[in-house]
């Protein structure tokens, strides 16, 4: 199925959990955070939540800088 991620079309297996997403995509959970369709997933939920076909999913990490 295709969704979007970080604005980027990608085509994942249908049914993914946003922990099964994370995985495929090698991210650190610790931290991170994601919004599915601009609605923050709390990470005690992100085994939980499946993806859907059109879903938009943001990764967000924190940058350094000064």
């Amino acid at each position: 199925m295709k969704i979007m991620v970080n604005g980027n079309p990608m085509v994942v297996e249908a049914g993914i959990t946003v922990d099964g997403l994370l995985d495929v995509l090698g991210v650190n959970r610790r931290f991170t955070a994601v919004a599915v369709n601009r609605e923050v997933t709390p990470k005690s939920e992100y085994a939980s939540v499946k993806l859907w076909e059109g879903d938009k999913v943001e990764i967000v990490r924190p940058m350094g800088g000064g």
